[in-house]
C-alpha cells in the first residue's frame, strides 16, 4: 500500500466523521429542560410536558406532565423514555438521585447532580388531590 493510498484513506475517514458530526448523528445527549420536554412529548403518545430536570451529564431527565412523569435516558445513540405514575421510588445516592422504573429492560435511572428534593418537587403537584 502506497503512502498516497494511506493518506486518501485517512482523509476519507475524517471526512465521514465530519459529515456525521455536522448531521449530529449519534448525539443523544439531553442538553436542556426544553430539549427533555420536547423529547418526552415526541416519544410518549399524549404526553404534555410541563417541567423538566436534566442530569448534569446529559444522560437522563425527569419530566412532569399531565398526571404522569416521563423518565428519559440515553440508550446508545438514542434517547429512550418511559411513563411513570407518581409516587416515584427514589434513592438518594452520592451522585444524585436514582429512580427505579420496575422495568427489567429499562432499568433504574440515575440523575447526576439532581437532589431528591428537586425530583420530589417535580412530582409533588401530580400527587396532590
Amino acid at each position: 500500500m502506497s503512502t498516497a493510498q494511506i493518506v486518501i484513506s485517512v482523509l476519507g475517514v475524517l471526512g465521514l466523521a465530519l459529515v456525521a458530526r455536522l448531521l449530529k448523528l449519534g448525539e443523544s445527549k439531553i442538553t436542556s429542560p426544553d430539549d427533555a420536554a420536547r423529547r418526552a412529548e415526541e416519544l410518549l403518545a399524549g404526553f404534555v410536558a410541563r417541567r423538566a430536570i436534566v442530569s448534569r451529564d446529559g444522560g437522563a431527565a425527569l419530566v412532569s406532565g399531565n398526571g404522569t412523569v416521563a423518565i428519559l435516558k440515553r440508550h446508545g445513540a438514542r434517547v429512550a423514555a418511559r411513563r411513570l405514575v407518581p409516587p416515584l421510588r427514589m434513592t438518594d445516592i452520592p451522585e444524585g438521585v436514582r429512580i427505579e422504573t420496575d422495568e427489567r429492560l429499562f432499568g433504574a435511572v440515575t440523575l447526576v447532580g439532581v437532589y431528591p428534593d428537586d425530583a420530589r418537587a417535580l412530582e409533588a403537584p401530580l400527587t396532590l388531590v
